[in-house]
């Protein structure tokens, strides 16, 4: 079997999952590259994947290696300009959330991907996280009736580098890092019906020393096709990640739990090493995650993509999909500055997002 090529730009976190994806459940795909803007850090990225070659250079990496897919799972900021780089060198390209910092950069990033013919997947990863599409399935047969609400939740106690708190680099706070997931899952449920508002509140509750954005936020979405959508989001809930998601309809509901239902309920007195996700320690009660990244859909949305390279076929998640999301929160950042429901279509000129609530703070 000939297996695609892959390079990934990226050597944090978020990198390593797609790595375990790739080696443990995608055997048709082959890791050939990995680029961090720190050379060192590429190679020890390299060498504990055994991934052959490493770069501090992305015009390097594209013309030095054959690989058909460029996986983007760098900051935020630096999305769009190698989204357009790699499509510029006729690369297919699926990249991790959100699609860009601005709606401006989002559009360059569609139009050059298809004037080079390459394909661009946003990565939403509760589109393909088992348990949320096993609810997605009952909905469809009829389980619940007419849904006339949904509700997705992601809490922690705020992520583990940097960037994600300075907004000049990442654009916002939490809702730029985890609201996004909500916005993607609620258009996924509704078959991409089309926005009538959003409404928002959001504050900085747990990090104030540490960032401008906020770390926590709810964010009400009212759809056309008469569907209302909350989502809670925050980087001030302590005890691990929660990740959760509320189906009602007219005739069921139903709740599903990414983590705690995947998890084995723990007591140590002395601690052990990893719980899950975001927890801060496994000393006394803890939920032991098991299968954590197939769990959440990752090894599901990148073979997904790998198949579409190989057979020609439109990802499910487009750069389209990722910029209808980045238009929402938009609407909530505004929203939020504004104290009142922001209509869709909605775009405002912004060197970020959460300018659209900081400044209305400032006025």
């Amino acid at each position: 079997m000939t297996k695609t090529k892959i390079a990934i730009l990226g050597a944090g976190f978020i990198s390593d999952i797609h790595v375990e994806s790739y080696q443990r459940f995608i055997p048709e795909a082959e890791i050939v590259a990995v680029y961090a803007r720190n050379a060192g850090k590429a190679k020890a990225f390299a060498d504990k994947h055994h991934i052959p070659a490493y770069f501090d250079d992305v015009d390097q990496l594209l013309a030095q290696t054959d690989c058909e897919i460029i996986d983007i799972c760098l900051p935020n900021y630096l999305h769009a300009v190698n989204t357009i780089k790699a499509a510029n060198a006729g690369k297919h390209i699926i990249i991790e959330k959100p699609l860009a910092v601005t709606l401006e950069e989002a559009d360059e990033m569609i139009a050059t991907c298809k004037a080079k013919n390459v394909k661009l997947m946003y990565a939403e990863e509760l589109c393909f996280a088992p348990k949320y599409e096993r609810a997605r399935q009952v909905v469809k047969e009829g389980a619940v009736g007419e849904v006339y609400m949904l509700k997705q939740a992601e809490k922690h106690s705020g992520p583990h580098t940097d960037w994600f708190y300075d907004i000049n680099l990442a654009g916002g706070g939490v809702l730029m890092d985890m609201g996004c997931h909500a916005m993607g899952w609620f258009r996924w449920m509704l078959g991409n019906a089309k926005v009538k508002s959003v409404y928002a509140t959001m504050n900085t509750v747990l990090h104030t020393g540490r960032t401008k954005g906020e770390d926590n936020a709810v964010v009400i979405v009212e759809f056309e096709n008469g569907v209302t959508c909350v989502a809670e989001d925050s980087w001030a809930k302590h005890g691990g990640m929660d990740d959760r998601c509320e189906i009602y309809g007219k005739g069921g509901v139903i709740y599903a739990d990414l983590f705690m239902g995947n998890s084995a309920l723990t007591y140590s007195r002395e601690g052990y090493g990893y719980a899950m996700e975001k927890a801060d320690t496994s000393a006394g009660w803890s939920f032991t995650i098991f299968e954590e990244v197939y769990n959440q859909g990752y090894p599901h949305e990148l073979k997904h993509f790998v198949e579409c390279v190989r057979e020609d076929k439109t990802p499910l998640v487009t750069g389209e999909d990722g910029r209808a999301v980045l238009e929402m929160l938009y609407a909530a950042y505004a929203s939020a500055g504004q104290g009142k429901k922001i209509s869709l279509p909605f775009h405002a000129k912004v060197d970020k997002p959460i300018d659209l609530w900081l400044n209305a703070q400032q006025d």
